[in-house]
């Protein structure tokens, strides 16, 4: 209703694993992190998110938590990605999202990280969207993981190019 209300279209349900991973992007700004738990909750379902733990010992730390973000140290990528692999196999239900530029300012190489959660644990990625221009938000596709890092980024970047998505602040996304 929320989503609705501000003139945004959920396209498509929730991916059908019990367990996987959910790429976002573009990540232009904070609001995508609110977009997305709004498309989660419209559906049903419940996501969980890395977020640095910085924000954790803000006013906005048990908002942020109950919303399914949990904080991750981004100073050691080692332990952050080994933790989450440990909270996935913990659980029956999982869905991580992470948006793959890993940050909202531009980055022209996307961080690959997710491949090795997904492939340790064995779950499926899906490919998510927050088009601003449009005011669409769903998944599209399930992205398959090769062996190839970064054929597997050069692709993965090139089908978020070829979807024509705008981000809230467009200058801060960048494809290739």
């Amino acid at each position: 209703m929320i989503l609705k209300t501000f003139g945004w279209t959920v396209d498509g349900g929730l991916p059908p694993d019990d367990k996987c991973i959910i790429l976002g992007a573009p990540h232009t700004t904070i609001l995508d992190f609110v977009l997305a738990y709004l498309y989660y909750c419209s559906l049903g379902g419940t996501a969980v998110c890395m977020v640095k733990k910085e924000i954790f010992s803000s006013p906005l730390g048990p908002l942020i938590r109950k919303m399914g973000g949990i904080p991750v140290d981004r100073s050691s990528s080692v332990s952050m990605v080994r933790s989450i692999i440990k909270e996935i196999n913990a659980k029956d239900t999982f869905h991580l999202a992470i948006a793959p530029e890993g940050t909202r300012r531009p980055v022209r190489k996307w961080k690959m990280g997710f491949r090795l959660i997904a492939k340790t644990c064995d779950v499926p990625v899906y490919l998510v969207y927050f088009d601003w221009g449009r005011k669409h938000i769903g998944w599209w596709k399930k992205f398959e993981i090769t062996d190839d890092a970064e054929a597997d980024r050069i692709r993965l970047q090139q089908d978020y190019e070829d979807m024509h998505i705008t981000g809230l602040h467009n200058e801060n996304y960048l494809t290739r």
